[in-house]
């Protein structure tokens, strides 16, 4: 075993193993590593881990330091020079009217060389597009050549699943895919939708041709020749991701399709034989009981009912009935237009029929009975009596009060010199306004 790092150069591409040289690397720091091209600066994207020694290629070359300001200083320079040298080479690509198209352009961490990324469909003559960048830059140029996967890795952007591009975002090498991949995932074979932004294969058609290709080896293939439980016939379609096959039976006609699963038929081997010949028999079918299904348990019911608090406990039966009876409306009250519901004032309202369960007595008005304290003649001061009397009853004598009926009788509770009285006083009219107007006509 080797402890090793692993590096990307620009934060992009295929992973390096590098050795630590003694240093606590983790990941996602900067160092400047030895390399083949001399010193550069990488982006570590796993720390100090062991690898066997089959995996490593030698010699494995040494992590020089970690990352300082000033490398970084020196890393944020030649990005600018990146920016200026890709504007230039376009112009001279221009100005030599060269069928090429610049892709990227990229400085070395010392500075005495660059090298540019460029596509073209046929091989181009940049003899004279080399001299004149020299002569510019003062350093060792290169360009390079280089396919439109690659372009697509080096530019980035997002694809049809509306995601960044695989290559660009985590893989570092391409795998090579073919249409028969397509042809297994029963795809369409339009360009338009199995290709990517570079014109080529979708990568991410071999994710799942593995899994694609264990399903197929369970399924007769389309159009073949099959023994069904209920005889022979055709396979119309072949539903892979559900394992169903639909089949057309030699002995029905019309256009009816059966429904199939692949333990209920089987592929005959040389396809449809000669008129005339019987076909072989080699389904073996063994019903299989399907279990029923269990419906999956609703986690959020429990964790609702616990958070739920309990209602109140409902009250019996005879306190129920006459909260039911003071929801039900007053036979007096007022319409909208300012008229009462019931009869005339001063008669009592009609008796209402018993409403279910409500006793007939709750729906009587029953009069307001009070205990009131009064100067009788006994007390001594009969003109001061009389003179409240007038006080309350707002100028007037108790006797034009027609509301108020006295009985001069001492009750059963009166005291000993009956001066407690018990009258019955009529329920005080109140004054209602209706679309701001005070009843009589008058303005509020």
């Amino acid at each position: 075993m080797t402890d090793v790092i692993s590096v990307k150069f620009k934060n992009k591409g295929k992973s390096y193993y590098f050795d630590p040289n003694g240093f606590r690397v983790s990941s996602g720091d900067k160092v400047v590593v030895e390399t083949s091209k001399g010193l550069e600066l990488a982006d570590c994207v796993r720390g100090s881990h062991a690898v066997e020694d089959g995996s490593v290629v030698q010699p494995l070359r040494p992590v020089v330091r970690l990352a300082t300001a000033d490398d970084l200083r020196v890393a944020e320079i030649n990005k600018g020079r990146e920016k200026e040298a890709f504007s230039i080479c376009q112009q001279q690509i221009a100005k030599h009217k060269l069928d090429m198209k610049l892709v990227d352009v990229e400085c070395n961490f010392e500075g005495n060389k660059t090298t540019f990324f460029f596509t073209a469909d046929d091989r181009v003559d940049f003899r004279e597009l080399v001299k004149d960048l020299a002569g510019i830059f003062r350093n060792r140029i290169e360009l390079r050549q280089i396919g439109v996967r690659d372009e697509a890795k080096l530019m980035g952007g997002i694809g049809m699943c509306g995601r960044p591009y695989c290559c660009h975002q985590f893989m570092d090498e391409f795998a090579p895919v073919s249409t028969k991949m397509a042809k297994t995932q029963s795809l369409s074979l339009n360009p338009t939708k199995i290709c990517g932004s570079c014109g080529r294969l979708m990568c991410c058609l071999r994710y799942e041709q593995e899994a694609y290709e264990e399903l197929v080896k369970n399924v007769p293939k389309q159009g073949a020749f099959v023994e069904t439980k209920d005889g022979y016939g055709t396979a119309v379609q072949v539903n892979l991701l559900r394992q169903t096959v639909k089949v057309k039976l030699d002995e029905e006609s019309g256009d009816s399709l059966h429904v199939y699963k692949p333990n209920e038929l089987a592929a005959v081997p040389g396809g449809r034989p000669r008129d005339g010949s019987e076909p072989p028999h080699v389904l073996n079918y063994v019903p299989v009981e399907e279990e029923p299904e269990e419906e999956p348990e609703n986690e959020w019911v429990d964790l609702i009912a616990d958070h739920v608090p309990a209602g109140p406990e409902p009250a019996p039966e005879s306190v129920q009935e006459p909260a039911a009876a003071e929801v039900r409306k007053n036979p007096r009250r007022r319409n909208r237009r300012g008229k009462r519901s019931g009869g005339k004032p001063g008669q009592e309202s009609p008796a209402k029929e018993n409403s279910g369960n409500v006793p007939a007595a709750v729906h009587e008005k029953k009069p307001e009975v009070r205990h009131v304290r009064v100067r009788t003649e006994d007390s001594g001061n009969v003109n001061g009596a009389a003179q409240n009397h007038k006080k309350k009853n707002n100028g007037r004598p108790p006797q034009q009060k027609e509301a108020v009926k006295k009985e001069n009788a001492p009750g059963p509770a009166a005291g000993e010199n009956g001066s407690a009285k018990t009258e019955t006083v009529k329920p005080r009219k109140k004054r209602r306004y209706y679309y701001g107007k005070k009843k009589g006509g008058g303005q509020s």
